[in-house]
């Protein structure tokens, strides 16, 4: 067999199997995402994160899981939108980055009467890895998933071509 048949016979082949390899990275984006907010949500610093913007994020945390993992049912069937949908989720997840956490970094605030730091160093660098993880993963599986759904539809125009 030569390279344009196996190429033929693995585009053919996308008709019967799932997108596995997109779906896994958005259970991956998911997974770093847990590590993002047990980790910021378990910090128990005085009052700095009793305000809105935790509830808000607690909001969006799940918002956020729910749409991944919709666009992890999606991806698997070649929807092509989801693709979108995945790309926006992961440049979220980067601006993420500087709206709680970096603040926190830079805050100091006092429990106990002692001055404390709101977000240690290990902490910061912990949760913006996490954070650039999840997002490197959708932003990974919104690309493969494009490309294997640009693949797929050339393959079935030309089967189309071939069957009129």
């Amino acid at each position: 067999m030569n390279m344009d048949d196996e190429r033929t016979v693995r585009r053919d082949r996308m008709r019967f199997i799932k997108n596995t390899q997109s779906s896994s990275l958005c259970y991956l984006g998911i997974l770093f995402n847990v590590f993002y907010f047990v980790s910021l949500y378990m910090s128990d610093v005085g009052n700095y994160y009793y305000n809105i913007m935790i509830g808000v994020s607690v909001v969006y945390n799940l918002i956020f899981m729910l749409a991944v993992f919709l666009a992890s049912e999606g991806v698997k069937n070649y929807k092509a939108i989801y693709s979108a949908i995945l790309a926006v989720l992961g440049v979220v997840q980067i601006v993420r980055i500087f709206i709680i956490p970096t603040p926190a970094h830079a805050a100091e605030t006092v429990v106990n009467g002692v001055e404390t730091t709101v977000m240690g160093d290990a902490q910061y660098i912990f949760i913006v890895i996490c954070l650039v993880a999840s997002a490197v993963c959708l932003l990974l599986a919104a690309l493969i998933n494009f490309v294997k759904c640009r693949e797929l539809a050339e393959h079935m125009k030309t089967l189309d071509a071939q069957n009129a």
